[in-house]
């Protein structure tokens, strides 16, 4: 009895959906380096849906134990590219933020009846 391989057509794709990741990976990191907010937002739309597919496809081919090494390689360095850039972007905006509180502080100083000055002791931190 002839052992059976599945048909190109059965065997799942995988390469498309990684390569998508990929290339979002890398138009969220140009968007990142300009100066357009929509082109920012589109790319992380655009970053967010591929990487939900390709977790899906990777999810049906890994029941189907046919999830080559070399795509969880890949797959597992746009993890951590993902996980770069969200950690570039978390200090990103607790930088802004320390500058923004520097800038525009949340509480002024005010007076007391006393007249003695009264002003925030603590600061805020960003837990990100």
């Amino acid at each position: 009895m002839p052992m059976l391989t599945p048909s190109p057509r059965a065997q799942i794709d995988l390469e498309t959906p990684l390569g998508r990741v990929e290339q979002q990976l890398s138009d969220l990191q140009a968007a990142l380096r300009g100066d357009d907010v929509h082109a920012l937002e589109s790319a992380a739309t655009g970053l967010h849906r591929a990487l939900a597919s390709a977790v899906d496809q990777f999810r049906v081919a890994a029941r189907r134990g046919a999830v080559p090494r070399s795509m969880r390689e890949r797959l597992a360095t746009a993890g951590a590219r993902v996980a770069a850039q969200r950690e570039a972007l978390a200090r990103a905006t607790a930088s802004l933020d320390q500058a923004i509180e520097v800038l525009l502080p949340s509480q002024v100083a005010t007076y007391q009846a006393s007249g003695v000055a009264s002003r925030p002791t603590s600061r805020g931190a960003l837990v990100a």
